[in-house]
């Protein structure tokens, strides 16, 4: 029979409804139609008959009368003529409802007057339900219940994008942090579950109904919250204002616990990560039905944002809703003298005004006055704070085994493995350790070991570490306050920067550059173990040496003995975009490369990488062992790291994200002259300030620096005059980020010329 005669049928034997016209709604558990017979208008709802289903909605059709009879306008059960609310036949189970008719929420101006309606209302539910005791409601888990949200975890594969994929996995990881601990703590009921803005019915600023009780749950009562927020909050600017108004009128009614209202931001992260998931895995599966993706780019938008806002502000946002206290915070001079108490002066604090960090994700930190601040800062985080994959890979392994390199375990091979070969074929050994600076004194004992010979040719303004031996080879530190100069060992050159010099062309500056150092090579022939440099030299400004520099150099250093190390430190990993590693910018390869800083995303390792041979030399019978350097868990960490890189495509990010932002750079440079050179390549930049008679900008450098802080976006400066701006960011920094990033600094300029 027809579907439709056949519900024609159903209408006119058992609910003596004649001549209906009848459309298909669009529908989840159960396939629903709109009825409308003599002015009348209702839903059918149609279910597969089964058992557990029939259970479920006779458990419905008992709380819609408990609504109903609280007074909380919702559709009403219409009884068949057998006087039952559930009519069973054969294969299927058919519910008539009343229409509720209204516009929706979703199609309404969110006034205040309508959100504090709305928090009301959902108090009401909520109170009218509470000590509800409906066993088969209790018994129900659902996917769309938060305190079930890890249910919705097998479906992060069917996000196509790693990146968005990455940013789900990151609350996932924060709900096991912050909410599961409470599990057993928040109150629980029977809850609507699915209070989103096309289940609300609107009329005269005021709410008038709710529809669609096929979410019901026994979940923690806070969630009926969150869930009916999460939808209210999509496409707002500002989002935390509305969620206060919907949660000081909720409060007002049915108060909240602090433990509640603490947990709502990580509670709306996951129903929005619900959301996105089921979308992902219902486009695979069910690509035609637009039914469960119809909020999912609004859900993506939120989730962008929410990762932007930091979670203490939600919660004294929330909590002010509420008339609880804000969190506690510490005071920042407190702070510095129990700092300065246990912390030598010598660790020096960034900003004129310190900054008290509380957590971070991806490409932002906060703090814990409830600020985000936009890391344009720090590159040892490469693949952004936080990530799940590098967070979830320590934490895994930590659980199971962390020993050291005297024993063999998959991890230390598996890592090494993947990290070889991220090079050529003959740099085929690795040592790894915990730190840059440990890795540079290893690389030089290295090629002092297998040249025989002891000098060392440095860059001026390079550094390399902090041990003895780094900072007797870094020009940074031995030639600057505190040092004790350079050594005899050591032998310096000039840093080969191509801005500031008098002559004329890139060429004759590189080979003057070039003959320099020649002469000095030449001058200590037969005695150079070996020539150490950064691709960009960092400290000395973020300065890129000549594209022919090091093709120079190299073939000089080899001829006479010595061995060429690459100082990756900084740049390694992706982080110059289209090279992923520094020295591939020369189409030169060294005999050793040090590792350090993004290795690890923020954990401490490093490495050093070298040929068969040169490591074959060191094996002279004194051996080698670092404690913890090859750990387990430092393997799985790195491991993680490069597998985000490849996932992702985060160099390419940074090459793309890069290049915007030096193009932006250079533009502000027109109308700013005090921008006198951009350089660097990736998302290592460098911006150097002139004053108006080419001095160097020092005080200007610190000003912007200082002023981008108070506005939320971190930088450094650094160069033999502090007068460079350094960024280097996560590589999750985005072209909005740049936008943000460049507007300010015009924004700063425009104020120091006034």
């Amino acid at each position: 029979m027809d579907e439709k005669l056949q519900l024609v049928s159903i209408l006119n034997t058992y609910y003596n409804i004649t001549e209906p016209i009848i459309n298909k709604l669009e529908g989840y558990i159960s396939t629903n139609f709109k009825i409308e017979a003599k002015g009348e208008i209702h839903v059918l709802k149609v279910y597969d008959n089964s058992a557990e289903i029939l259970e479920l909605i006779t458990a419905e059709n008992k709380i819609l009368l408990a609504l109903k009879d609280e007074n909380v306008h919702c559709s009403e059960i219409i009884a068949n003529n057998s006087g039952d609310y559930n009519l069973i036949t054969g294969k299927y189970i058919y519910r008539l409802l009343t229409f509720v008719s209204g516009t929706f929420l979703a199609e309404s101006k969110h006034t205040a007057t309508l959100m504090k309606s709305f928090g009301r209302t959902l108090a009401d539910i909520d109170h009218s339900l509470f000590n509800l005791n409906i066993a088969a409601i209790k018994a129900k888990q659902i996917e769309w219940d938060l305190q079930h949200f890890q249910k919705n975890w097998k479906y992060l594969s069917d996000i196509p994008d790693p990146s968005d994929r990455s940013l789900v996995d990151y609350f996932c990881l924060q709900f096991n942090e912050h909410v599961l601990p409470l599990h057993y703590e928040f109150r629980q009921s029977i809850i609507h579950n699915d209070a989103n803005d096309w289940n609300i019915l609107v009329h005269n600023d005021a709410i008038t109904g709710i529809i669609d009780f096929g979410d019901m749950c026994y979940s923690w009562l806070i969630n009926e919250l969150a869930v009916a927020l999460t939808y209210v909050l999509m496409e707002k600017e500002n989002p935390l204002e509305i969620a206060s108004q919907i949660i000081k009128a909720y409060h007002t009614k049915l108060p909240l616990q602090e433990k509640e209202v603490d947990a709502l931001y990580y509670l709306i992260a996951a129903r929005l990560c619900t959301s996105v998931l089921n979308s992902a895995h219902s486009k695979k599966i069910k690509p035609e039905s637009s039914y469960i993706t119809i909020s999912e780019k609004s859900a993506w938008s939120l989730l962008r944002k929410w990762v932007s806002i930091n979670p203490i502000k939600a919660k004294n946002t929330f909590r002010g809703a509420c008339g609880f206290s804000k969190l506690p915070s510490n005071n920042l001079e407190a702070q510095l003298g129990r700092r300065n108490k246990n912390i030598s002066q010598a660790q020096s604090l960034s900003y004129k005004e310190p900054i008290q960090m509380s957590g971070a994700a991806f490409q932002y930190m906060y703090d814990i006055d409830g600020n985000t601040f936009l890391d344009a800062y720090n590159n040892i985080i490469q693949v952004g704070h936080c990530h799940p994959k590098v967070v979830r890979a320590g934490q895994r392994t930590l659980a199971k085994l962390n020993t050291n390199t005297r024993y063999v375990y998959e991890e230390l091979l598996t890592y090494t493995d993947k990290l070889l070969s991220k090079f050529p074929s003959h740099l085929n050994k690795v040592f790894l350790v915990n730190s840059g600076s440990a890795a540079s004194d290893l690389a030089l004992r290295i090629a002092k070991t297998h040249t025989k010979k002891n000098k060392v040719m440095v860059l001026q303004h390079g550094y390399h570490g902090n041990t003895q031996n780094a900072i007797d080879i870094s020009h940074y530190k031995y030639n600057h306050n505190g040092g004790t100069g350079k050594k005899e060992d050591v032998i310096e050159t000039e840093m080969p920067k191509i801005f500031g010099t008098s002559l004329e062309s890139e060429q004759e500056i590189t080979e003057q550059y070039i003959a320099l150092t020649n002469k000095r090579i030449q001058g200590n022939k037969g005695n150079i173990a070996a020539f150490i440099a950064e691709p960009i030299v960092g400290c000395g400004g973020q300065v890129p040496l000549p594209k022919t520099y090091l093709k120079s150099i190299y073939p000089e250093i080899r001829k006479q003995g010595g061995l060429c190390i690459s100082d990756e430190v900084q740049v390694g990993f992706g982080r110059l975009g289209e090279y992923f590693w520094g020295y591939e910018m020369y189409d030169v390869v060294p005999d050793i490369v040090i590792l350090g800083k993004p290795i690890g995303n923020g954990h401490p390792m490093a490495a050093v990488v070298t040929t068969e041979e040169i490591s074959n030399s060191f094996n002279n019978g004194m051996e080698f062992f670092s404690s913890f350097g090859g750990n387990p868990v430092s393997c799985a960490i790195g491991n993680a790291v490069l597998e985000v890189l490849e996932e992702e495509e985060l160099p390419k990010k940074a090459h793309l994200v890069g290049k915007y932002l030096k193009q932006e750079l250079k533009n502000l440079q027109t109308q700013h002259k005090e921008l006198a050179d951009i350089r660097g390549e990736g998302l290592f930049l460098g911006v150097e300030i002139l004053d108006s008679d080419g001095n160097p900008g020092t005080n200007l450098a610190s000003i912007i620096k200082n002023e981008l802080r108070s506005k939320f976006i971190l930088i450094s400066t650094d160069g033999p005059y502090d007068n460079v701006l350094k960024i280097k960011p996560p590589l999750y920094f985005s072209k909005e980020n740049t936008n943000q990033l460049v507007y300010e600094i015009d924004e700063i300029l425009k104020k120091t010329k006034k």
